[in-house]
């Protein structure tokens, strides 16, 4: 790839060239440097789209935007003599990932409440080709939540390169302390008028999902007041019966958080939590792909009652995501790491340490779906559910130029957001 100083060279031999004073020619000058700088990229592989694979594929980037998509040889490279060329010709070229459920990575979390763990966080996720990010909060007292609330508006004023954080998801504290999971009892609070408003207040527009038990107190007019307000209520922690879902259902909630776990289960008198998330096809459903939070089995399940429309991949990710074997924190409490798997001293499950590009390859190699419905559920369900797939989610003329490519073992070898490589094989830009 041309360097930047490179192609600043281009430009002064061109004006060297020139008998009249460079002063004079400050238009042209600033035209050729733009024209240079915003040369275009080509990245060549199997393409994954919305539908298909591409196996000659192509993806053409300029600026920050995609503008071509398709075959090798309905594009010629020839023509375009500022074209760069990224071949990965083993390589899955897929549009960037999007977690809509993620605490942080790194040893870093987001209750951290620091601008430097928020960007911590989001250059972390850029080596698992994640480019879009909900910050998610956990069950902590009040003030220590609307602290990590307002770092997050802060650090979006400046939030540098790495992957986009492009909201929060509120995970607690409006929770059942029957179904707390790894979240402490002590600070659960009920979703009054009052305690929603200072979450409103604090974020506003941000505030993108709020997971919340549909049977305590105050729940339905929570999601009367959330929903009329453009925010997502996610059913989780819950320990509620079907006769209680549906009542938030037709409130106003539309989602569930990771299927199968912290939720009553399926039963033949009592479909629960699970049973009412499977039956309805209008609400949408997150699930940990570890296959330790959940069996194969039932992932299978989920994704052939929910398809890949209703069914989102997410991380669940805490911050020993990427450090190996060992004790961390979360919310305050203490997590014991072994073999991947994070528990609290009692066994709870504790968050997990699962990444994207391991999620979609469980689900392709153990799950067994196609690699185009794994990218599926990465990526373009989540952009849809958050309201944003016109700009993101899939490779298409006009969307974000947010383009991974994946190693034939679900590697991540590139990341690119908004056009600018930021991520690539080991390295970080």
């Amino acid at each position: 790839m041309v360097k930047r100083q490179e192609k600043k060279s281009v430009v002064l031999k061109h004006l060297a060239r020139r008998t009249t004073p460079t002063f004079l020619y400050a238009n042209e000058l600033a035209s050729l440097l733009s024209a240079i700088l915003m040369k275009k990229t080509a990245l060549l592989g199997k393409v994954i789209t919305k539908h298909h694979c591409i196996d000659d594929g192509i993806v053409v980037v300029e600026d920050n935007k995609i503008i071509f998509v398709g075959n090798q040889t309905d594009y010629d490279t020839n023509e375009n003599s500022l074209l760069t060329q990224l071949n990965y010709p083993d390589g899955w070229i897929i549009p960037g990932l999007i977690d809509i459920h993620v605490h942080g990575n790194a040893n870093l979390d987001v209750m951290d409440a620091e601008i430097s763990s928020l960007r911590g966080i989001a250059k972390s996720l850029c080596s698992y080709g994640v480019t879009s990010f909900l910050a998610t909060t956990m069950t902590m007292p009040m003030d220590q939540i609307l602290k990590a609330l307002y770092v997050v508006l802060e650090y979006q004023k400046d939030p540098g390169p790495y992957a986009q954080l492009i909201g929060v998801h509120l995970e607690g504290p409006f929770i059942s302390p029957k179904q707390k999971g790894a979240q402490k009892e002590e600070d659960i609070l009920l979703p009054t008028k009052a305690n929603i408003e200072k979450i409103q207040h604090a974020l506003k527009d941000q505030l993108r999902v709020v997971t919340l038990a549909p049977e305590i107190p105050h729940a339905e007019e929570a999601i009367h007041q959330l929903s009329k307000e453009g925010t997502i209520c996610s059913i989780g922690h819950t320990d509620a019966t079907m006769e209680d879902v549906n009542t938030a259902l037709e409130a106003g909630a539309t989602h569930f958080t990771h299927l199968y776990n912290a939720m009553k289960g399926l039963h033949h008198r009592e479909p629960g939590v699970v049973g009412c998330a499977l039956l309805n096809h209008d609400a949408s459903c997150d699930i940990i792909a570890d296959m330790v939070h959940v069996h194969s089995g039932a992932v299978r399940l989920a994704y052939e009652q929910k398809t890949r429309e209703r069914l989102l991949l997410i991380s669940d990710g805490m911050r020993a995501v990427g450090m190996g074997d060992g004790t961390f924190d979360l919310g305050g409490q203490k997590v014991n790491v072994h073999h991947c798997i994070a528990r609290l001293d009692d066994g709870t499950l504790a968050g997990s340490t699962l990444t994207l590009n391991r999620a979609i390859k469980n689900m392709v190699q153990t799950v067994g779906t196609s690699i185009v419905d794994a990218i599926y559920m990465g990526s373009t369900a989540p952009a849809k559910k958050l309201g944003m797939d016109h700009i993101k989610g899939s490779l298409e003329i006009g969307k974000d130029a947010d383009v991974v490519v994946l190693s034939d073992e679900f590697e991540v070898q590139l990341t690119m957001i908004q056009g600018k490589v930021v991520y690539q094989e080991d390295r970080l830009h």
